[in-house]
């Protein structure tokens, strides 16, 4: 560690600790409230960005040093508030999934269904993976058209499992709505048909129970082994018929009430709901349907994952449901989609490699002068709760990757350190808490984002577009350097011919979807 980096380490020491007593004293700050790590003054002043403050006076003591749970130097170089930003892991991909359906239908998607992490995170990402159970951490980024800003990646990878006999086995409870809306084409009879391919999939030690819910909720199937009773589920399935009203509250208490009297010790106990989400009956608040189980989730450890289906889908309520039950959601529209879900991505990533994962990311004042994270508005934590291991973060299986882009205005010649990136997670069977980090310096940006990494300008593309779709709204300033849709589009085009991708193909259609329709405000085209 040179003298000068020390020196700066120990002037941001005795911030830290001033910065921390008046969190205290007042219950509030700039970054307090983690996230995007703007000011409330700043968002009333319609600029919603944060600027980083200047750096501490040079008399300032402290050592503001702190290492992770390995022992190894954590490079915090901003410990006030104002230079960090915090936030829970979050794997979802249903707005990306939601969007491209509504698009597809000739719509326009709602602005407030629109999350652009799950945009960035639709597209996996080849990030180097760790040797063993936890996260690598890569930082990159890259200059944009627009003066001093660039977009800064933070990506975290987990370690795939070499083989399906690696994961524990599982006990998955199947929560099925077959309220009347689910009759319409797309709904009901997706659920069928990937649930009857998932059940060959699974292994004999793994166990099943399905719960359906309209008008009431009832257990029809209790928790089986797939051994020798596939047939069994197979039947159960094959009844599934559509009637009544939506009691999701119902389903989603009868369904942890099955889980919890069909509990495996060693296995991987989920609830997983297969719903439009359009609750009319009953409990209709996320926080309500879930406080009624939570002993259920705390103590058992069972998570929810959630599944959208059909063209009109409440993506608020399957969102906040899936956040607050410690699991994530997806969306599917086609017979393709259901079956990649239930018949690969579900067996495949059935464990878990990490609870309560939070990442905090911690900003240089002497490179950086302003930075707001991308997305992740739901999913905001504290700064000062990083490493209190009793707030909830992202649970994150094998294989996984996600990405955090922020939009970043660096300072004029700024050469230096410019970020350091931590993830810190639970083991999901001690619950011991680990923590790793990855650096980035300012000199190491790409000079031009789009003639830069491939994955780097996949998630850019991602995230202009959710940028793009959900501008106007006034929840959030645009993203600098946007271009226009028709640029974008270009830039999709491009690299979906380089990687012979269909999915970002499918991206560039949906780009060239909403150019055609209500016109985006906002976007440039470089001169």
């Amino acid at each position: 560690m040179t003298n000068r980096y020390r020196a700066r380490r120990l002037r941001a020491g005795l911030l830290a600790l001033t910065a921390a007593g008046g969190l205290l004293l007042t219950g509030c700050g700039a970054g307090g409230s983690g996230g995007h790590g703007y000011s409330a003054d700043e968002a009333n002043r319609g600029k919603g960005y944060a600027p980083a403050p200047a750096p501490a006076p040079a008399d300032s003591q402290g050592t503001g040093e702190q290492r992770d749970s390995q022992g190894h130097d954590s490079r915090e170089i901003a410990p006030s508030p104002d230079y960090l930003s915090t936030f829970a892991l979050d794997v979802d991909t249903a707005s990306y999934a939601y969007a491209r359906r509504t698009l597809a239908d000739g719509g326009r998607p709602d602005p407030s269904t629109i999350r652009p992490e799950e945009f960035v995170n639709s597209f996996r990402q080849d990030y180097e993976r760790p040797d063993g159970n936890g996260f690598s951490v890569t930082v990159d980024g890259a200059r944009t058209d627009e003066e001093d800003w660039s977009l800064v990646r933070v990506g975290l990878a987990t370690r795939p499992n070499e083989a399906e006999g690696e994961r524990p086995p599982a006990a998955l409870t199947f929560v099925i709505d077959v309220s009347g809306s689910m009759a319409e084409p797309g709904r009901l009879d997706l659920v069928r048909d990937a649930l009857g391919v998932m059940t060959e999939r699974l292994r004999d030690d793994d166990s099943v129970a399905i719960v359906t819910f309209s008008g009431d909720a009832e257990t029809v199937l209790p928790m089986t082994r797939l051994g020798g009773n596939r047939d069994r589920v197979h039947d159960a399935v094959d009844e599934l018929e559509p009637t009544d009203s939506t009691n999701l509250g119902a389903g989603v208490e009868t369904g942890y009430a099955t889980a919890v009297e069909g509990l495996r010790e060693g296995a991987t106990n989920r609830v997983v709901l297969l719903s439009d989400a359009l609750a009319n009956t009953g409990d209709t608040d996320a926080d309500t349907i879930l406080e009624r189980i939570a002993d259920s989730r705390r103590e058992h450890g069972i998570t929810l994952f959630g599944v959208g289906v059909g063209s009109d889908y409440g993506d608020a309520l399957m969102e906040r449901l899936a956040d607050k039950g410690d699991g994530h959601t997806t969306y599917v529209s086609t017979e393709d989609e259901a079956r990649r879900v239930f018949s690969a991505e579900l067996p495949r990533n059935i464990d878990l490699t990490a609870r309560d994962a939070k990442a905090q990311v911690a900003f240089d004042p002497e490179t950086v002068a302003e930075f707001r994270l991308i997305g992740y508005d739901n999913r905001q934590v504290a700064d000062e709760d990083f490493r209190d291991d009793r707030v909830d973060g992202g649970e994150v299986g094998p294989g996984h990757t996600v990405t955090a882009l922020y939009a970043v205005r660096t300072r004029p010649g700024a050469l230096g350190h410019l970020a350091t990136a931590t993830v810190r997670w639970l083991d999901p069977d001690t619950r011991t808490p680990h923590e790793e980090s990855g650096d980035l310096e300012a000199r190491a940006l790409h000079d031009d984002l789009w003639t830069s990494p491939d994955g780097l300008r996949v998630a850019a593309v991602a995230a202009y577009f959710a940028d793009a779709l959900r501008g106007g709204d006034g929840r959030v300033p645009g993203i600098p350097g946007r271009p226009t849709l028709r640029r974008l589009a270009d830039h999709a085009e491009e690299l979906a011919d380089h990687r012979e991708d269909r999915q970002l193909r499918d991206l560039t259609n949906m780009i060239e979807a909403a150019d055609r329709g209500v016109p985006v405000e906002g976007g440039t085209d470089p001169e």
